[in-house]
């Protein structure tokens, strides 16, 4: 087996841009040259009616079979995380987007896609702002219950794994690395696996963890037995930018590469994942994704 992480990309750049297979497969096959991807739900709403989404995930499995690509996992994309989830103040809110996961589990299914994963959920803000450390037990028992629940309908629709990806703010769950080991404690006798994605934006927020969080080494080293994937962007480690590798910041391919073997995460699927304004024109991102995954080929080589 090799020794560098296998390196793809996940699909949020082509939202609202390349949004069918037919699309975005030859971009990334042909004009980026990878064959892995995370695919996103800002391309298909698992809520659409059922014939519909059944159709997008044929033409999902046929474009990644036809053109070579690997769909390792399904994100949630940015559209769905908006609406607080599973931890929303409505507790039928909350309860909708407990469906919403297990369709988003029928689709990934049907296209042939493993996992499924994203953040979870987000609790409403105080009318004066001030923030708490953490989540309250009710709060957060509720989410393990849904979890794994969930665990049990992913297993029906027969998924593999399911991801929690840890944000930096405090009123999601989990924030801290001391929270994501609590949480993978808590659902460890889940149906389905959970695991952890970590983003290289995340764990380096520096406004929320402070200077001494200028490296993913403590989240890495202290969580490698449960993570599995990771999201990797150029980011200046004060706003969660997800920026491509054409921009200037602070986090190096070659030595994210090096802290991953360092820290026994060598064989975890790295993905890309970047943003881009809706007005900014596509070539110019096309130009700027093949920049960055050549950079970083070249680093995970």
């Amino acid at each position: 087996m090799s020794s560098a992480n296998p390196l793809g990309i996940n699909l949020s750049f082509c939202v609202k841009r390349w949004v069918t297979p037919n699309l975005w497969a030859p971009v990334v096959r042909d004009q980026l040259g990878l064959d892995l991807i995370q695919f996103s739900f800002d391309l298909v709403d698992p809520m659409w009616p059922s014939a519909l989404v059944s159709r997008h995930a044929r033409d999902v499995r046929k474009a990644a079979d036809d053109h070579g690509i690997t769909i390792h996992s399904a994100f949630i994309g940015l559209a769905h995380y908006t609406f607080n989830q599973l931890l929303h103040p409505d507790p039928d809110v909350r309860a909708y987007a407990e469906q919403w996961l297990e369709r988003a589990y029928g689709f990934a299914a049907e296209a042939g896609i493993a996992r499924v994963g994203g953040p979870l959920g987000a609790i409403a803000a105080r009318v004066d702002g001030r923030e708490a450390g953490s989540i309250d037990a009710t709060n957060y028992e509720g989410m393990v219950e849904r979890m794994l629940r969930l665990g049990e309908k992913a297993k029906v629709a027969g998924l593999s794994e399911l991801y929690v990806e840890p944000t930096p703010m405090r009123r999601e769950w989990p924030w801290t690395i001391d929270q994501a080991r609590q949480m993978m404690s808590d659902v460890a006798g889940s149906a389905t696996p959970w695991s952890l994605c970590v983003d290289w934006g995340h764990g380096t927020f520096l406004p929320l963890y402070g200077p001494e969080a200028d490296t993913m080494e403590p989240w890495f080293s202290a969580l490698n037995d449960v993570i599995t994937a990771v999201h990797i962007q150029q980011t200046d480690y004060q706003f969660d930018r997800h920026w491509d590798f054409t921009e200037a910041g602070r986090v190096d391919p070659v030595d994210a590469r090096q802290l991953l073997a360092r820290t026994r995460l060598a064989q975890s699927p790295v993905f890309l994942e970047v943003f881009y304004p809706f007005e900014r024109d596509s070539k110019s991102i096309l130009d700027a994704l093949k920049a960055s995954t050549l950079s970083l080929k070249q680093a995970f080589a």
